[in-house]
């Protein structure tokens, strides 16, 4: 079991199992979610997954015109969680959000690599829109 948190910890989000997945994405909306160059996540399936404490869903239309709805916390406005509807049997939590770099291994891919600012390195393989 994992336990991701919001900023201020009101929010939590208790992960069972392995994720299927450690992505990487580099486009415009990731990094304005993110605040950073890119944002990476662990997507687990949708039941394996429980998020706890008062949240609101924003939805965001992604640089490919896919919906996500993103869950975040009413007091400090941190993302914990976020469903691609293209892919509504899986949710995704950002990795900082487990505040333990050891907890997962590198990235298996990343998408919008042309997006990606010149002095990003990610050793992961390129894929399309996620």
């Amino acid at each position: 079991m994992r336990e991701a948190s919001c900023r201020c910890g009101a929010v939590t989000a208790t992960c069972q199992g392995e994720p299927i997945r450690i992505s990487v994405c580099h486009c415009l909306s990731c990094q304005l979610r993110s605040g950073s160059a890119f944002a990476a996540q662990a997507r687990f399936p949708a039941d394996a997954v429980a998020v706890n404490g008062d949240t609101r869903t924003y939805t965001a239309t992604s640089d490919s015109g896919a919906l996500a709805d993103f869950r975040f916390c009413l007091l400090c406005g941190a993302t914990i969680a976020y469903v691609a509807r293209s892919v509504p049997d899986q949710v995704a939590i950002p990795l900082g959000a487990f505040a333990d770099p050891h907890a997962f291994g590198p990235p298996t891919y990343q998408v919008y690599e042309d997006r990606k600012f010149d002095w990003v390195t990610v050793d992961a393989p390129v894929l399309g829109p996620d």
